[in-house]
């Protein structure tokens, strides 16, 4: 299956909302320094100072500047969302097509270990982790990309036995193609559009579960994150603090999250043959 994303992605309205919304979040997190005027973490002299045209979203409690707390915010569930998504989709690739392709008791053991894996529950096993190490973006994306990673392994796997009872995969063993090649040219190419679901899938679930994560405090305490924002102005909900404070940073989460849904539902109707026909 041979698609062209872009094209697949621009010619839904829900595909370009998605894009627009995820090129926004992107350039806040990239331009950062250019957007702000203060460091997230600068005092700047004005304690719970209301928006005006110094200050966009107004100051905390420590006169600390949220407008850059929010575009600096936007670098940490960026960066747990595309690091979380990768690492899981890199182990639902090798896993689940290790289960396919070698099948047997292989197949058997990392089904069996993915069972285990879905009755565990992540907030709990992130909060142990949390509570005897140090907390940090990359122990946060290593913890929650081993939770994501067993549904899309069985995905991965169901995929891949369909595909090796293609005509063109049984030719080419007859002919004595090594695994390797088979996985090269026969397997991976077609798997693309499950990785990409799944992709978009881990991310949309990284940045939500990032948020809960610093609402609830299970993060690094010097991070600067969306959901370490709402955590703290939710202390100072009793003050018109939280207008400009609680707001702005849980309508970034729910934006960025609403993109990564639009991006997956334009993409979800291109790869879907049942949906391409009812457009149709």
């Amino acid at each position: 299956m041979h698609i062209r994303y872009d094209s697949a992605l621009t010619a839904s309205p829900f595909g370009r909302l998605g894009l627009s919304l995820l090129f926004i979040a992107l350039t806040a997190a990239l331009l950062a320094p250019l957007l702000v005027k203060y460091s997230p973490a600068a005092y700047t002299g004005d304690i719970f100072h209301p928006p005006c045209a110094e200050y966009w979203l107004g100051t905390n409690e420590v006169g600390q500047d949220i407008w850059a707390q929010l575009i600096y915010g936007a670098r940490t569930s960026l960066t747990v969302a595309g690091g979380t998504a990768v690492l899981a989709v890199a182990l639902s690739l090798l896993l689940g097509g290790l289960a396919a392709i070698l099948g047997s008791l292989v197949d058997r053991v990392i089904l069996r270990l993915i069972d285990i894996w879905l009755v565990l529950p992540p907030v709990i096993v992130v909060t142990l982790f949390a509570a005897y190490l140090r907390p940090s973006v990359l122990l946060l994306i290593t913890l929650l990309a081993a939770f994501m990673w067993p549904g899309g392994a069985r995905i991965v796997r169901a995929q891949t036995l369909v595909l090796k009872n293609k005509a063109s995969y049984a030719a080419a063993t007859t002919f004595g193609a090594p695994k390797r090649y088979l996985l090269r040219k026969h397997i991976l190419p077609d798997l693309g559009p499950t990785l990409s679901a799944l992709f978009i899938q881990y991310a949309r679930r990284a940045i939500f579960m990032e948020a809960g994560l610093s609402f609830l405090g299970i993060s690094d305490p010097g991070l600067i994150s969306w959901g370490k924002m709402m955590q703290q102005a939710m202390a100072f909900t009793y003050l018109d603090v939280w207008q400009w404070w609680l707001l702005p940073p849980g309508l970034a989460v729910s934006l960025t999250i609403a993109g990564l849904a639009f991006t997956g539902l334009a993409l979800e109707t291109v790869l879907d043959p049942r949906l391409r026909s009812e457009k149709r």
